[in-house]
């Protein structure tokens, strides 16, 4: 667990390693079979799987590359993405997510477990069975690390994780848990998760109303909380950017207020908070079929 965490060689090193990965599964899988998601060696398996999913699409080995983002750079070949709100990087990013993975294989080896849907079934299982904060964290932990790039691996692991294996009832459950640790990464999972425009109107469904329900009042007093409630901000931004829908069911929870009265703080401390909210009900006011409803 300790030298997964050693830097980028060491991730190599270790995903590189034969029977590692497969080992960690294994262990992992017989410990959720007999109904022990809790003990301590599951979640140093998970902590280490964690490590080793971090950036992995950038430092996939070549021949994985080659056969995965062949066709996405022929993608970004014709296309160049200006910036977060440039108009043609939507439909680039659209063009990314219709690109498919290679066929899943069934009997996964090494690597290739780390972005399988075997294992993403597994992490949501641990996140919703296990009681400790760290297996809890892990499992969120990995499958936001999966979710991070803007190829076609972390949008199929999206797909998988909202669709094919129903994850959001498991990871909306986390977003009520005390441990501010479990909870800031659940809300960042949501935040790489909503950014797949063709989920958007299932997590809007699913969890809108309870990222609603956690944001604060105002803008908290503690790191932590403070980037929670940035990122709570940004995935509502992508949930209703396109979506007048979305945008009158986050009115419709009472959410207008808080955004407003985060929005509004002027300590530079927390301005990354107050930043997101402003960018949230600039979105917002976007929607002018909404105007009115927002004045009242």
């Amino acid at each position: 667990r300790n030298m997964s965490s050693a830097g980028p060689e060491g991730r190599k090193k270790m995903r590189e390693c034969e029977g590692l990965i497969d080992s960690l599964v294994y262990y992992i899988q017989g410990a959720i079979a007999d109904h022990e998601p809790n003990d301590k060696a599951t979640e140093n398996c998970v902590c280490i799987l964690h490590n080793l999913s971090y950036q992995l699409e950038i430092e996939l080995p070549e021949s994985y590359a080659q056969s995965i983002y062949v066709q996405r750079r022929n993608i970004s070949n014709n296309d160049k993405t200006p910036g977060c709100f440039g108009t043609r990087s939507r439909k680039v990013k659209e063009k990314q997510q219709d690109t498919p993975l290679p066929e899943e294989k069934s009997n996964p080896k090494g690597v290739e477990s780390l972005w399988h849907s075997t294992l993403i079934r597994i992490y949501l299982s641990l996140i919703a069975k296990s009681t400790r904060n760290y297996t809890q964290e892990a499992s969120l932990g990995a499958l936001q690390n999966l979710t991070a790039g803007t190829g076609p691996m972390p949008f199929a692991v999206a797909r998988t994780v909202v669709q094919k294996a129903n994850g959001l009832p498991s990871i909306r459950a986390m977003l009520h848990v005390s441990h501010p640790a479990v909870k800031k990464t659940a809300v960042s999972l949501l935040r790489n998760l909503s950014r797949n425009i063709s989920l958007q109107n299932d997590i809007a469904r699913e969890v809108l109303p309870d990222l609603v329900s956690v944001l604060p009042e105002c803008v908290p007093g503690c790191d932590v909380a403070c980037e929670t409630t940035a990122s709570i901000c940004y995935t509502l931004f992508n949930l209703t950017q396109s979506s007048s829908h979305s945008a009158r069911l986050l009115l419709s929870a009472h959410g207008l207020p808080k955004v407003i009265a985060i929005s509004m703080n002027d300590s530079n401390m927390f301005s990354k908070a107050s930043r997101a909210a402003s960018v949230l009900l600039y979105s917002l006011w976007s929607h002018t079929d909404l105007h009115s409803a927002y004045k009242k």
